[in-house]
């Protein structure tokens, strides 16, 4: 109690005091004094064998006058070391004193903090750049069994899809340089050279390794029906998403996921508004790698347009994102690869040898690059059409599927809706009855199951040519007519489907022999990309061995298609 009586009654002197001559600093005091505490520190250290001398304080207090309890005799030496502690001559410091001893003591803590602070975070850093090295191996060095993918991913293309082994191409393409550092990245081969492979482990390398969404951009619906199916099952066992962006399905902004990974498999205007949700939600860079088929589509009007409006957002908001682009053919390669800042990679592998064919009257041609024209004869048409055959089919059509059906597939490419519906009807009238024959109950079940699906009311053209196993296929059709109408040729239930040129371009139904009824779609010649796709159609890998493309040419187009 005496101490504390003691003590306070000191602050109340020490107040007045300072009330009475404390001044402000000037700054001569100050002007000794280091810019920094960690400079203090040093300074102070290299001086610290240097004698420093404290005056004492002018003044000291008598506290005699003071009363004391009656025990306070007994702690009288107690109290004199109490006061002999609190106020020692020399104790009290200068102003400048006291800034050089904060100083010192905050630089050796600062000093002690900073250095704990930087060890830390350089132990921070350093596992960062060894997981980002280790991801970085995993996912575009081939140190694995599979390209730095898991043992399942191979397992499950040996079960799903059959594939053993990629081809020398698709290798060299997966351990691109360009690839490896992440740049971005053109290729093209023919159709049917495996170009969808090394996207779709792309895909996955992304997904598993990097651990970064993915966006898939195809030209049509069908395509991304067909692709969502095709990598369902990878999801399910592999542990990401697989999200249909295509007509009124897929959430804009998409979901934001913790746990899995997505993949975005979208149409052009879907992955346009999905890119601008993502920009305007402030992740854009969620988005690891996007992936473009039918890349040759970028230099088309229309939907071209919008292709090249959302590749642009992406390459300006984000400088992160990979993007990989893929076709059968292109023409403006090098314009392409200035505007994506892209590498190129091509090659002009074909597993399955193509044969191209023009059909003029009855001649049919061999494509020739050697020969003069481009086209060698080859043979004479021997199908022997009657008066009234000759008008209604004055092209062959009939004779050139009939060489080929019904023990192989056939696709016949017509330039309208219309026209598909009347060429399927104008072969089921003149063919062979016997064709009814083959797979007839089958084809009973298939008519009634289409019949289902469009409640009791069957296009009266389908229920004409299903028997003959033969049917069309275009934008006309239900999703359910037209998915139910590509299992049965897949199966081989049918074997002739007469077809827009938007299947070219759509899921994949391969054929033995690829029939173009023109050189136009719709009133437009033919553009050779668009050719090049409708035969691509033909001969493709794990189906056919052989494949061959018949492009019916009238007098008139001769000059314009040699």
């Amino acid at each position: 109690a005496i101490i504390s009586r003691d003590i306070r009654e000191y602050d109340s002197w020490k107040r007045m005091k300072e009330q009475d001559n404390i001044s402000e600093p000037q700054d001569a005091d100050l002007e000794s004094l280091p810019s920094s505490q960690p400079l203090f520190c040093q300074h102070s250290n290299e001086c610290s064998q240097k004698e420093t001398v404290i005056k004492e304080i002018p003044y000291q207090l008598d506290f005699s006058h003071l009363p004391y309890h009656s025990d306070a005799e007994n702690n009288k030496q107690d109290c004199k070391s109490v006061r002999a502690a609190l106020f020692e001559p020399g104790r009290r410091k200068s102003l400048k004193d006291h800034l050089k001893s904060a100083m010192a003591g905050n630089a050796r803590s600062s000093a002690s903090l900073a250095s704990k602070s930087k060890q830390l975070k350089e132990a921070i850093v350093t596992e960062e750049m060894t997981m980002a090295e280790t991801t970085h191996s995993l996912a575009f060095v081939d140190i694995g069994p599979f390209y730095g993918l898991p043992t399942k991913v191979k397992e499950l293309l040996l079960q799903i899809r059959g594939i053993e082994k990629l081809y020398d191409w698709q290798h060299d393409c997966l351990m691109f340089e360009s690839l490896q550092k992440r740049k971005n990245l053109i290729y093209s081969l023919p159709t049917s050279g495996g170009k969808t492979l090394v996207a779709e482990i792309l895909i996955l390398r992304e997904l598993l390794c990097k651990q970064m969404d993915v966006l898939m951009i195809l030209p049509y619906v069908a395509l991304v029906q067909e692709k969502v199916g095709s990598l369902c099952g990878f999801g399910m066992e592999l542990g990401f998403l697989v999200e249909e962006y295509a007509g009124s399905k897929g959430r804009i902004p998409p979901i934001k996921r913790r746990q899995k990974k997505s993949v975005y498999i979208a149409t052009i205007e879907k992955g346009h508004s999905l890119v601008n949700a993502l920009i305007e939600a402030g992740r854009i860079d969620t988005l690891g790698l996007v992936v473009v088929d039918e890349l040759h589509m970028l230099g088309e009007g229309g939907r071209g347009g919008i292709l090249e409006m959302t590749l642009s957002k992406i390459l300006y908001a984000s400088k992160s994102t990979q993007i990989i682009g893929m076709s059968a053919t292109l023409r403006n390669v090098e314009d392409l690869q200035q505007f994506l800042k892209a590498e190129f990679y091509t090659s002009n592998f074909r597993p399955v040898e193509l044969k191209e064919y023009v059909k003029i009257q009855d001649s049919i041609y061999e494509t020739d690059s050697k020969a003069e024209n481009g086209l060698t004869f080859s043979r004479l048409l021997d199908f022997k059409y009657s008066s009234e055959l000759q008008k209604v089919d004055p092209d062959h059509l009939i004779a050139l599927v009939t060489e080929v059906i019904p023990k192989f597939s056939c696709l016949v490419f017509c330039p309208t809706k219309k026209n598909c519906e009347n060429v399927a009807s104008m072969i089921c009238k003149y063919i062979k009855g016997d064709f009814k024959k083959v797979k007839e109950k089958e084809k009973y079940n298939l008519l009634r199951e289409l019949r289902n699906i469009c409640n009791g009311k069957l296009c009266p053209v389908l229920k004409r040519t299903v028997p003959f196993g033969i049917a069309y296929h275009h934008s006309g059709l239900t999703s359910d007519e037209r998915k139910c109408i590509e299992a049965a040729y897949s199966s081989g239930l049918l074997c002739l489907l007469t077809c827009t040129s938007t299947l070219a371009a759509g899921v994949n139904l391969p054929a033995r022999r690829v029939i173009l009824r023109a050189p136009y779609v719709a009133t437009d010649f033919l553009k050779k990309n668009q050719y090049k796709q409708m035969i691509g159609r033909a001969g493709r890998a794990g189906i056919d061995k052989a494949g061959e493309s018949i492009l019916i040419v009238q007098e008139k187009d001769k000059e314009l298609v040699t």
